[in-house]
């Protein structure tokens, strides 16, 4: 009896064995395809590895590749060597590269709202203020309103702080400005700066130290105290102002549409909570590395100029009356507003 009983169980317990092993070996499957899951990512900066940004884009990188295990894979070229600045973009757009790490500021041809897209020019005070606006003002998505017409995923910023202008004469206050040779992005700075009476010259970000040195431009607007270090501009320009006002540019980490959906969605997690702690540690490290280089440039002899509030409000008011200039379509009307909404309620504008 027990005999026959124990017999008949076993079918069933076969089959419940079968069910589960069955069961197990569909979730090992399951498991294995999203662990062999693997994105391969080209990306340009305009940063050389010798700067701090370019360092900071190396821990990007690593962070990256730590947090997925692998998975993501990034080639990074940098010092713009695939194609020039500038181009980045549309490189990465119709497939040369994937990713754009520069500025939204070098796509004003394509739409002034690029300008509102990377730098405000004296609107926010520092990188945590823009970033605010970015985290909690659903600034990622107004973004990508812009940037996916044009078959772009923004995916973030980093913000190394305020920008200090490089030249070869006093940069003392806007009267300095006047017949000031310099090289500029393009976009909003060069009708701020044509209306305070200079000569901006529009040129990629790795020729500005051969024009200084030739002295086809008296300057440059470049980047903050310690990238400028980094690019070798001090050793011919002995002149800066700092703490810097008139820019605050943001890098952006923007990658082809068709890219981007077809990553897996841990991969995109991963990918924008990096960016936005690269931003953190790319403003917090320039911030520190300022401070102290401008104790060792002025112990070299480089002036450096920290400019009155009675000539910073000169200058804000040529910035003010840029924006009104610049922001000619419906697309960079809406971002100015939305930054200029968000300055106003945190009473940093009035």
């Amino acid at each position: 009896m027990l005999g026959q009983n124990t017999q008949g169980r076993n079918p069933r317990m076969k089959l419940t064995r079968g069910m589960i092993l069955a069961a197990s070996v569909a979730a090992l499957t399951i498991g294995a395809a999203a662990a062999s899951a693997q994105t391969t990512l080209r990306i340009q900066t305009h940063f050389s590895q010798e700067t701090l940004s370019g360092q900071m884009a190396e821990k990007y990188i690593d962070d990256v590749t730590t947090m997925s295990n692998g998975e993501i894979e990034i080639e990074m070229f940098y010092a713009s060597s695939v194609v020039k600045s500038a181009e980045t973009f549309d490189a990465a757009a119709t497939g040369i590269l994937d990713c754009d790490m520069t500025g939204g500021s070098y796509q004003t041809g394509k739409n002034p709202a690029f300008q509102f897209a990377g730098d405000l020019m004296g609107g926010y005070a520092n990188p945590y203020q823009q970033m605010a606006w970015l985290l909690h003002a659903d600034g990622r998505a107004t973004l990508n309103e812009l940037y996916n017409e044009h078959n772009m995923e923004f995916v973030g910023w980093w913000i190394p702080g305020p920008e200090s202008l490089s030249s070869t004469r006093p940069i003392r206050g806007v009267e300095d400005f006047k017949d000031w040779k310099f090289r500029s992005p393009p976009g909003l700075a060069t009708h701020v700066f044509s209306n305070l009476g200079a000569s901006p010259i529009v040129m990629d970000f790795n020729e500005i130290f051969t024009a200084l040195e030739t002295g086809i431009i008296d300057g440059a607007d470049a980047a903050n105290l310690t990238n400028n270090i980094g690019l070798g501009l001090y050793d011919i320009a002995k002149h800066t102002n700092f703490p810097g006002f008139h820019s605050m540019p943001a890098d952006h980490l923007a990658c082809r549409k068709d890219i981007w959906d077809a990553m897996p969605e841990h991969h995109k997690r991963i990918m924008i909570v990096a960016i936005d702690a690269l931003a953190m540690h790319n403003a917090s490290i320039n911030e520190v590395k300022n401070a102290q280089n401008a104790v060792i440039l002025r112990e070299k002899g480089v002036n450096l100029y920290e400019w009155s509030p009675e000539e910073l409000a000169k200058f804000r008011v040529a910035v003010k009356a840029g924006w009104e200039e610049f922001a000619t379509t419906p697309e960079a009307k809406a971002l100015l507003q939305s930054h200029i909404d968000f300055l106003v309620d945190i009473g940093a504008m009035q």
